[in-house]
């Protein structure tokens, strides 16, 4: 495989990272030479385990994961019935947990909880950021801060799609659709949050915000806080469920966030950048590739010599 310059940039600085030695170099170098340049033929001929064959998320980004998505349903479906108490449907869910005041309470708690967890995973983001710099491992595109390669990303994905395009783009470890998904999460979360606080703390806005602004803020907020959850539970139902879950390839369900690892098809196909920093960190990982190649003849043959017109013609003689 000939790589791309953006690939090329990815594996070197990897294997300087890693502080990699001249050998295992040598040995990156020559599979990386073996493997096809055809990506699709590499990532529908490997063999795949369903709860995930490499690395991915740290336990920190799961236990985060498992905390948010949970007391999200679960404020959702308190904080419904509450916002629409006189509906038919809220009065019996609201009287199942004892009454419109423990239903209350007990989203006040989830809410609690919910700002928990916000806080530890800036906690650990912050605090791993640091590490890797003090490290000088630090790699931006290993994170889920948007760049411009999400837009050219996003133009060659939707030349695939269309047909235009035999290969998707090499994506790195957080592709254009998952930054999306995040910082469309942290934006509803956010507006919950300031929303909710407005309903705990009215007496506190009204003495931050000027008496002109502060009836208007609080209104604002009251049409904010149950329009702004039923559109994050429809996104999260019909958009992250669909994309994570239930696309073809990915159904039932992608393991990723119980046990933090990604099947090697799926990051070969959509995470191609961060496949190649794992044949360095991972020697199984290569062993593996290698045996694969040669096992099922998918290593690339050297391009043929370009032969000159002269050579044609003596050849002719």
């Amino acid at each position: 495989m000939k790589l791309s310059q953006e690939a090329r940039a990815v594996l070197n600085t990897s294997l300087f990272n890693n502080a990699t030695p001249a050998e295992e170099v040598k040995e990156i170098e020559e599979l990386v030479a073996m493997m096809p340049d055809d990506r699709v033929l590499l990532y529908k001929n490997v063999d795949s385990n369903p709860i995930g064959d490499l690395h991915r998320y740290s336990v920190h980004i799961r236990i985060h994961h498992l905390l948010t998505f949970t007391t999200f349903l679960l404020l959702a479906f308190t904080g419904m019935p509450i916002h629409y108490n006189t509906a038919f449907w809220a009065e019996p869910f609201n009287m199942l947990l004892g009454g419109i005041e423990v239903t209350r309470v007990i989203h006040r708690t989830l809410a609690v909880v919910m700002v928990f967890s916000m806080l530890y995973h800036i906690l650990t983001l912050v605090a791993d950021t640091l590490v890797k710099l003090q490290q000088k491992t630090f790699e931006l595109g290993r994170t889920i801060i948007p760049t411009l390669k999400d837009i050219r990303d996003f133009k060659e994905d939707m030349l695939y799609f269309s047909g235009k395009r035999t290969m998707r783009p090499e994506m790195d470890k957080f592709m254009y659709k998952q930054k999306i998904h995040y910082f469309a999460a942290a934006f509803g979360n956010s507006v919950m949050v300031l929303s909710g606080s407005s309903f705990l703390f009215p007496e506190m806005w009204a003495s931050i915000l000027p008496a002109s602004v502060a009836s208007h803020w609080q209104e604002m907020m009251r049409l904010s806080h149950p329009h702004e959850a039923l559109l994050a539970l429809l996104v999260i139902a019909f958009w992250h469920w669909y994309n994570v879950h239930l696309a073809p390839g990915r159904f039932p369900m992608q393991w990723t966030f119980l046990t933090g690892k990604i099947t090697r098809e799926h990051q070969i196909e959509e995470h191609f950048l961060e496949y190649l920093r794992c044949l360095v960190e991972y020697p199984a990982e290569r062993r593996y590739l290698r045996n694969l190649l040669t096992s099922k003849k998918l290593v690339a043959q050297p391009a043929a010599p370009k032969v000159s017109e002269e050579q044609l013609e003596e050849l002719r003689a």
